[in-house]
């Protein structure tokens, strides 16, 4: 079975290059560009793994990852954050809120790959 992966982030280049990565590494591709699209895909099938940015409109990703958390049957979703924000303060609350990966941009492409398919038992 494919592992489907939601890249969701506000910047549409960043979706654009996120999207191509991850299709090239097998994994099948939604796409979400704020926390509200996010929460509206999780509702019908979870995906996998989430690449979340923090900074964003709406919802940021904070606030994203707290609900996500929040609900038991979305429980299994593996969250990476991805953000320019790279303080230990912002990186222990991601952490804190249940993320279980926090990246910072810029961010080497191949480790990212690599994390995503450590995380879903892909490697």
């Amino acid at each position: 079975m494919t592992k489907r992966v939601l890249v969701v982030d506000d910047e549409p280049n960043i979706v654009l290059s996120l999207e191509f990565l991850m299709k090239r590494a097998g994994f099948e591709v939604a796409v979400a560009r704020n926390g509200s699209e996010a929460l509206a895909a999780l509702e019908g099938s979870p995906p996998h793994l989430l690449l979340l940015d923090v900074m964003m409109p709406e919802l940021d990703g904070f606030e994203v990852c707290e609900r996500v958390r929040a609900r038991p049957d979305w429980k299994d979703t593996k969250i990476i954050m991805l953000t320019a924000r790279g303080r230990e303060q912002e990186r222990e609350r991601g952490l804190a809120l249940g993320a279980d990966a926090y990246v910072t941009k810029p961010f080497s492409t191949r480790e990212l790959v690599e994390q995503v398919r450590l995380m879903l038992g892909e490697s």
